[in-house]
């Protein structure tokens, strides 16, 4: 599915076409695509939200599939092996950022799906360094939206700076919350939820949140920390207010609307904390893989086939199913 030009996806501006099979270059991997979910950054690079970098461009950063060529010194995959592919797929290594462990601020860095064409094909290409060994407790359905609903939740949810058995609030409640519900429960966090969707307040509290609804002022409690997902930047302002004393509200979003003026008393004093999170390093991917195993996370997934992609970015955008979208593609895996 190739996006030519960025239009709203009510306009189903993807289009299913046959290109040239891409070819594994030196240190790149090929990849038969099984499965592709589908991520809220797919709808903001569609919509033009984000600045297209590769004209035309093949979406898709939660891919799963199996390698089926090595480039020249590959050393870590052989043939047939399952593998994972995320958003970040290129760093140069050297920079004072990549140097202290924070990669994902490097300036050099390359994006699947945006700086290169990603999974909504039947074949993938990525450097070696960036594809991940998937754990055997996940089909490949729904190991696909860790690869960045659950990797981007890992770093919104360390960005806010939890305490031992504190309180988390969640503002939005699509595919990214719906697994960092079941990581902060884990963990020991009593979870409130602020939705808009009646469906997705109805799975919040399936999932087990202590609390869900639509209204901030109807919060039972002042929150510890909370991680804001829905995109839009009057939700800050509220989410702010929800906070205790020392509390820190984490960005989880590539892009939102403007954040209306603070109020310094009323929404920052008594050391309350903004941050903002930029993508991923490949620690937080390993990191979130095993603790999803061990909390024995289960995303919830809508599958599709490849060619009703932008059916999938409707109803994402619309927050018409529960969980992630899931483009169907190869042969996955149960």
């Amino acid at each position: 599915m190739i996006l030519t030009a960025q239009q709203a996806v009510g306009n189903s501006p993807l289009a299913l076409r046959e290109v040239d099979e891409p070819l594994a270059g030196p240190g790149e991997i090929k990849v038969q695509v099984s499965v592709c979910a589908v991520c809220r950054t797919d709808i903001h690079i569609v919509e033009g939200d984000l600045p297209l970098r590769k004209t035309p461009v093949i979406p898709g950063h939660q891919i799963v599939g199996r390698v089926i060529q090595a480039g020249e010194g590959v050393t870590r995959w052989k043939t047939g092996r399952r593998v994972g592919v995320a958003w970040l797929r290129h760093v140069d290594g050297t920079c004072k950022f990549c140097l202290r462990g924070s990669e994902n601020l490097c300036p050099e860095s390359r994006y699947t799906g945006y700086d290169a064409d990603g999974g909504y094909a039947e074949f993938a290409v990525v450097p070696q360094d960036f594809a991940y060994e998937l754990p055997e407790g996940f089909n490949d359905e729904h190991v696909a939206p860790l690869l960045c609903g659950g990797l981007i939740g890992y770093r919104a949810l360390q960005r806010a700076a939890m305490p031992d058995k504190g309180r988390l609030l969640l503002v939005g409640f699509g595919s990214s919350a719906h697994i960092v519900t079941q990581l902060a429960l884990h963990r020991g966090y009593e979870v409130f939820v602020v939705t808009r969707s009646e469906n997705h307040i109805r799975l919040a509290s399936k999932l087990g949140a202590a609390w869900a609804g639509s209204e901030f002022n109807a919060l039972p409690a002042k929150a510890d920390g909370a991680v804001v997902f829905a995109p839009g930047g009057k939700l800050v302002p509220p989410t702010l207010q929800a906070l205790d004393r020392g509390g820190v509200c984490s960005i989880a979003g590539i892009h939102m609307t403007d954040i209306p003026a603070l109020n310094y008393d009323r929404d920052l004093y008594q050391e309350r904390e903004l941050r903002s999170v930029t993508a991923n390093t490949r620690a937080d991917a390993h990191a979130l893989l095993l603790e999803a195993t061990q909390a024995n996370v289960r995303p919830q997934t809508t599958a599709y086939p490849l060619e009703d992609a932008n059916r999938a970015l409707q109803d994402m955008k619309q927050s018409r199913i529960d969980g992630t979208p899931v483009l169907l593609i190869g042969n996955p895996r149960g």
